[in-house]
């Protein structure tokens, strides 16, 4: 008997399909799908999260320094006109007149506005980060798209499933030593007759 069930697919497009599948499990919680295929995104996405659950206090905290942009009341850069030959030199400290117009200097150029701020980031230690790249070696990107068409484009950002694994299903289930999904039985799809479920985590 086979370990997995080939699912009428050949290898690429079946393992395409589970990397997909567990993909949207993680990021959603909850998917459609036939029961064999949910059976064998149970066997994917239960060893990923347990491997989150161990390695999730595996990291330290590091202060950083990092250049920020300076921003104003409305959201935007701050940008101001300094000399093409010496940036040092500030020939004017916005790049606006009261009327909103842009100013324009003989040879000066506009710049954006940075300060320097200090930021705690997580550093993983080397098993948390060789734990990050199996996952990453499963899951596809997510890109989060907005649902209001205005802005849809702009404000598009891609999400670190990873990092959720880590920081929300991890100390989700730390105390859990497996049985992280539930299959639940919706009845045959029209046409063939395979049974749909619904697997979701717990």
């Amino acid at each position: 008997m086979a370990m997995y069930r080939k699912l009428g697919k050949a290898t690429k497009p079946r393992r395409a399909l589970l990397r997909n599948q567990a993909t949207e499990l993680l990021y959603n919680g909850k998917i459609v799908t036939t029961e064999a295929r949910a059976k064998e995104v149970v066997k994917i996405v239960e060893p990923m999260i347990t491997l989150a659950a161990k390695e999730k206090d595996n990291f330290e905290t590091v202060t950083v320094k990092a250049k920020v942009a300076r921003k104003d009341k409305d959201g935007k850069r701050v940008k101001q006109i300094v000399d093409k030959n010496d940036p040092t030199k500030v020939l004017s400290e916005t790049a606006h007149d009261k009327d909103g117009k842009i100013i324009r200097i003989e040879n000066g150029k506009t710049v954006t506005v940075y300060d320097e701020v200090e930021k705690e980031i997580k550093k993983d230690l080397p098993s948390r980060a060789h734990a990050r790249r199996q996952l990453l070696k499963t899951l596809y990107p997510v890109k989060q798209v907005p649902a209001e068409g205005a802005g849809r484009k702009k404000n598009t950002k891609e999400v670190d499933l990873v990092a959720k694994l880590f920081d929300e299903y991890g100390p989700k289930y730390a105390d859990r030593k497996g049985g992280y999904t539930r299959i639940v039985k919706i009845g045959p799809r029209k046409g063939d007759a395979a049974m749909m479920v619904v697997l979701e985590l717990i």
